[in-house]
This record gives structure tokens, C-alpha cells and sequence, in this order.
């Protein structure tokens, strides 16, 4: 009887998400583990099959970590970006446009849907621009790295509109055809924006939000758009937390309904976040749309 309850609860989520488009910024150590991949991508193959068109976004540090020791070749980063000379973006470009789109493609067409691969160069779709870090007075060249100028989303549309998961890596490219290593967050960001989707789900390592991160009782169930930007002022939000909260801050001011951060290591996260009352990880949604104003939301 609890599974009919959870299945009848589900009904009304899916009808309500039924021809809306979710796009997924898939990494972490979801990525890695091969039985957490396969149950994550079935999960997302299971959207697709309850009538939701899934875009999938992908990063692939640890596959390019990877394979740069195995070349011999050392890492260097500052201030958390990855120092990226031209030779180390042929290898990130073969890695995360060869070897990890191709993974997640192969096996969600291995779950019965129909997937493609791209990278944001293909079309033109992610036109990049040179990241510096640092201020103007002192800014610092961390090589092939860089920052989405503007999204052309017509091979995306194309793709879902034939029934295509379409699983993009996050590159792209300038006016002069340079190749740059974007942060995949920030392009989950991007692209949710400019479809107007009506979900942004980023899985990675970490529950949610935490108002104190050494205090597991404090994961902030759902927070409003000023919130969240507050939070990473004050320091509360930190590391790498802080891109992906500035792409769901991004991604909500230009039209994504709401934005959810979920543990990819917890089984079924999506589905759970989804589509049952309770929910999984944070979401963060528009001020005015916020349960109880000024208030965080605990879960137990």
C-alpha cells in the first residue's frame, strides 16, 4: 500500500510537469560511481518516458584529472579554476566531447531513450568569451577558460522536438573559433534560462544547502532568490557551492521556474525531489513564491 501511495502522490507531479522541459546539470560523485550513474541516468530516462523533455548539461573534472596524469601532465589552478594552456584543452575537449558524453549517451539510449551528444561548439550554440579571474587592476590568465557570451538554443529545441535527450559538454567557442572550458554549472544556468525551463535540477556531492555546513540539521529546504544571493555575501555559501547557486540565481531571473540542488548519491534523488510532497534537497525559487517568507525550512 505505501508503494500505491507514493505512486498516486507521484500522479499529480507528473501531470503537472507533463511537456515541460527539466534540464539536469549531472556531475559529482555521481559521475564516478558506476551503480550511482546507472541508477541516476535511469532515472533521467524515466522523465523522458513520463512525458518531460530532459536536456542533460555535464562536467568531467575527475576524467580530466584523469587523464592528465596519465599523459604526464600536472594540474595547476588558481583560485579554483583550472590553469588551461592549449594543450591541456585539446585533452579537456577530448575527454569531455569523447570519452564522458559519450558514456552518458550510450547509456541512456542503453535505457531506451534516444540520445545525442554535442558540445557547445556544435552550431555555434555556446558562444564563449576569455574568463580572467581577479580584479581589472590585477586580473590573472588562466589560459582557455571562459564564460558563456550568449546561448543559441535552436540545435537544442531541434533535438527535443525529435524526441532526443540532447547531453551537452560544456565547451565553447569565440568569433576567432578558440575553444574554452566553461564551468558546467554556469551552462546548465545558461541554457535552462534561455529554454524557459521549468526545472533546473544540479546533482552533486552535497545534500543542499546547509545554514551551518558542520550542522547536518540545518539543510535549508527551500529559500527565495534574495536569500540565496545574501547567503553567499555573508559567506555561508561557499567553495564550489557558490557557482552553482549563482547559476540557479542566474537561471530564475531569466524565466527557469524554479531550481533544485540534490545529492546525486542519494537513490532516485530526481525522482524524489519531484515528484513526492516532501522533497529531497533545497530548492530555491522566486522571492514571492517562497513558502514562508524570511524563514528557512529545515529538514529532518
Amino acid at each position: 500500500m505505501e508503494d500505491v501511495k507514493i505512486l498516486s502522490q507521484a500522479l499529480a507531479y507528473i501531470r503537472e510537469f507533463h511537456g515541460k522541459t527539466v534540464v539536469i546539470k549531472y556531475g559529482g560523485n555521481a559521475m564516478r560511481d558506476e551503480e550511482i550513474k546507472e541508477k541516476v541516468i535511469r532515472d533521467i530516462a524515466l522523465l523522458k518516458y513520463v512525458g518531460m523533455f530532459p536536456v542533460v548539461v555535464h562536467g568531467g573534472g575527475p576524467a580530466i584529472n584523469n587523464m592528465l596524469h596519465k599523459l604526464g601532465k600536472t594540474s595547476e589552478f588558481k583560485r579554483g579554476n583550472r590553469v588551461t594552456d592549449r594543450e591541456t584543452i585539446e585533452i579537456v575537449e577530448m575527454v569531455l566531447g569523447g570519452k564522458v558524453n559519450k558514456e552518458i549517451v550510450s547509456l541512456l539510449n542503453k535505457n531506451g531513450t534516444r540520445a545525442v551528444g554535442i558540445t557547445g561548439k556544435d552550431s555555434n550554440m555556446i558562444m564563449a568569451e576569455k574568463k580572467y579571474i581577479g580584479s581589472n587592476e590585477e586580473r590573472i590568465d588562466i589560459g582557455y577558460v571562459g564564460q558563456v557570451e550568449g546561448i543559441d538554443a535552436e540545435i537544442i529545441e531541434n533535438l527535443l522536438e525529435a524526441g532526443i535527450i540532447p547531453v551537452i559538454a560544456p565547451l565553447g567557442t569565440d568569433k576567432k573559433g578558440n575553444t574554452y572550458n566553461i564551468n558546467a554549472d554556469y551552462v546548465a544556468g545558461e541554457v535552462a534560462g534561455t529554454l524557459k525551463a521549468a526545472k533546473l535540477i544540479l546533482i552533486t556531492d552535497t545534500d543542499g544547502i546547509y545554514e551551518d555546513i558542520d550542522d547536518k540539521g540545518t539543510l535549508i529546504k527551500e529559500l527565495g532568490v534574495e536569500e540565496a544571493a545574501k547567503l553567499i555575501e555573508e559567506g555561508i555559501i561557499c567553495g564550489g557551492m557558490i557557482p552553482k547557486v549563482e547559476a540557479c540565481i542566474s537561471s530564475l531571473k531569466n524565466g527557469v521556474e524554479k531550481v533544485h540542488i540534490l545529492n546525486g548519491e542519494r537513490e532516485h534523488s530526481i525522482l524524489r525531489e519531484l515528484f513526492t510532497e516532501s522533497g529531497i534537497g533545497t530548492m530555491i525559487v522566486g522571492n514571492g513564491e517562497v513558502k514562508n517568507a524570511n524563514k528557512y525550512l529545515y529538514q529532518t
